[in-house]
């Protein structure tokens, strides 16, 4: 499996724009630009999509674990945090909140830190990957 996404741009990094195409049209010609990535400028950035991306994945990798022990998943909610500093992704921080019905924290816990180190996206990234998980 292959996916793909196309990033155009036109003109000098601060006062240029850009869009953004996914393979599925998802985000489709989606503007973005210097202040929608180091200010609040209007669009979207490469370090929202990797929050979008690693929350995405870990969620769906936790609903995983989940299944496979034997626990319905009612909800989970994922919050995924990047910190970009001096130029470099430097940490994602992944704030969870579940509903599932008859599992121990501890056991909650440590599928948290299985999926955690497991999802795809989070074995993609170099850099410290940490979570706070709440069961409600």
């Amino acid at each position: 499996m292959k996916r793909n996404a196309t990033a155009q741009w036109q003109g000098s990094v601060k006062e240029g724009k850009g869009s953004l195409t996914t393979q599925s049209t998802t985000l489709n010609n989606t503007q973005y630009s210097f202040n929608s990535r180091f200010e609040e400028g209007v669009g979207t950035n490469p370090e929202e999509l990797i929050a979008a991306a690693h929350s995405g994945c870990f969620t769906m990798q936790l609903s995983a674990f989940l299944t496979e022990g034997g626990f319905t998943v009612e909800n989970i909610q994922t919050k995924c945090e990047i910190n970009f500093l001096n130029g470099s992704i430097v940490g994602s921080h992944l704030t969870v909140e579940s509903k599932i019905p008859g599992i121990s924290e501890e056991d909650f816990q440590a599928l948290v830190t299985k999926a955690e180190k497991n999802c795809p996206i989070s074995k993609l990234l170099n850099t410290e990957i940490t979570s706070t998980a709440t069961l409600v």
